[in-house]
């Protein structure tokens, strides 16, 4: 159910209907979207595939979205493929317009859907390049058609951007902010609009320094994801070179690196000819990158990165974090090296590091919640000292703790630093109890952990003794 986030526009007071005309990467992330937001859609693609493809992406979806906020998403809606434009856009509100990026096709699709849908519903362009003018070229009501170019995966990226006529993308925009989204109004008409020109122009230039043989795809994405990529994620471009003029400010890192932009670094203004050989070496360069996962392990890695990220941002109230805090009170409203003991008791350090600000909760001290991920890491050094490692896991054996009991002696504050000291004290058979000590820098107990843990086979999920290596490792404790 979408809900009016400002009383001063228009109301949106009813369960709104989706469409989604074209399931392919950008349109199956729509879906997502909308449907995990609780909205119904339907769905047009004449791919004999699409909807494995959209239901693949709803999987993906279904298993990173939520886990951004903090409470339960609406009841998801429902989705319908269907048989024509007409039977999918008939009562649909929002259209979102998701085909191959040919002006033609996509006018022929505007003729067809404005003949069969309401007056008033928004037609949505995903278009990446394309201007509302062309867009709406001969079409019967120009004005409802609008570009929507959102980011893949849609279902996480926040931004899209809205181009078209001013009331439209006003609407537009109320509806997009409640379905968590950022929308960015852009002032003028231009190819491509903002963010893919920005995109477009570091394209080249990676274009340009493999053809010229000075780095391969990897290292071009190296030199993104180690370095101004993270401060882009959080900041973008412009308040990042802000700080980087110092107290001065943005006027003084002008004056300093202004007369840069006259020196010849960049071959901005040219391209390089994409022969077959340029082509090919690009291709082959991806391919030993990452040719070893599937676009679908790809796509779960890439929402891991970006949940882990986006949550971390959260915790600072910054950039898209900012934006994920504000869905969540809608939402509210909605409902070293391991070392082995040699006998029981025998305690061996399983850590030793210091309390990240990340860890730090508002009375100034590490969370409680983060005293639990010490112990269970420090488990995870013992364990693999007694042979219970990623190679013993992967035999389909494993230890899972079933109690957990923690006492809470002393802060601990960023960047101090902390040991954790972890004794056997009961193996027999599948039984496996854990103690625990976390100390300070000067040697004070700030905690203690008790924990208990039962072998696991991995197949059938139920208690079982340990596989020959480690109950040798632990019969040599007793």
């Amino acid at each position: 159910m979408i809900e009016a986030l400002d009383a001063s526009k228009t109301p949106i007071n009813k369960k709104m209907q989706f469409a989604v005309i074209g399931g392919g990467v950008i349109g199956g992330g729509w879906v997502a979207r909308f449907l995990l937001m609780g909205c119904d859609v339907n769905v047009f693609d004449t791919a004999p595939e699409a909807s494995r493809k959209i239901n693949e992406v709803l999987d993906n979806a279904r298993r990173s979205l939520p886990g951004l906020y903090e409470h339960l998403l609406p009841k998801e809606g429902r989705l319908v493929f269907c048989s024509s434009i007409a039977e999918a856009v008939s009562r649909a509100d929002w259209i979102s317009e998701s085909i191959p990026e040919r002006l033609d096709i996509k006018q022929a699709a505007y003729a067809e859907i404005q003949g069969h849908c309401p007056e008033g519903a928004i037609i949505a362009s995903s278009t990446s390049g394309f201007k509302p003018s062309e867009l709406q070229e001969d079409a019967s009501r120009p004005q409802q058609i609008i570009v929507a170019h959102p980011f893949n995966p849609v279902y996480l990226l926040p931004l899209v951007e809205l181009v078209g006529d001013p009331q439209t993308t006003e609407h537009a925009a109320m509806i997009l902010s409640q379905l968590g989204m950022h929308p960015l109004r852009v002032r003028k008409e231009i190819d491509a609009h903002i963010a893919d020109r920005l995109l477009e122009a570091v394209w080249r230039e990676g274009l340009w320094l493999i053809s010229d043989g000075v780095a391969t795809t990897q290292e071009i994405d190296d030199a993104i994801r180690y370095g101004f990529g993270l401060r882009w994620a959080q900041m973008g471009m412009f308040e990042t070179y802000r700080i980087a003029g110092g107290e001065a400010g943005m006027a003084h890192f002008i004056q300093q690196f202004g007369p840069a932009l006259e020196w010849p670094w960049t071959k901005l203004m040219d391209v390089p000819e994409l022969t077959d050989e340029l082509i090919n070496k690009i291709a082959s360069q991806s391919d030993q990158q990452s040719g070893q996962y599937s676009i679908r392990e790809l796509e779960r890695i890439r929402d891991d990165n970006l949940v882990a990220m986006m949550r971390a941002l959260k915790g600072k109230d910054w950039g898209a974090g900012s934006l994920l805090n504000q869905v969540d009170q809608t939402l509210t409203l909605k409902s070293d090296m391991p070392s082995t003991p040699t006998a029981l008791g025998d305690s061996v350090r399983t850590t030793h590091r210091v309390v990240p600000s990340s860890w730090v909760d508002f009375n100034g001290h590490m969370n409680d919640s983060h005293y639990g991920e010490v112990f269970s890491t420090a488990s995870d050094v013992l364990l693999h000292g007694i042979g219970a490692d990623q190679a013993y896991i992967a035999q389909g054996c494993s230890y899972f703790t079933v109690d957990l009991q923690i006492s809470y002696l002393a802060e601990c504050l960023a960047g101090e630093q902390i040991n954790v000291f972890t004794s056997i004290t009961l193996a027999e058979g599948k039984k496996l109890q854990l103690s625990h000590e976390m100390k300070n820098a000067q040697g004070d107990v700030c905690a203690t952990c008790s924990q208990f843990l039962l072998h696991v086979d991995l197949k059938s999920r139920k208690s079982c003794p340990p596989l020959a290596a480690v109950a040798e490792a632990l019969a040599r404790l007793n």
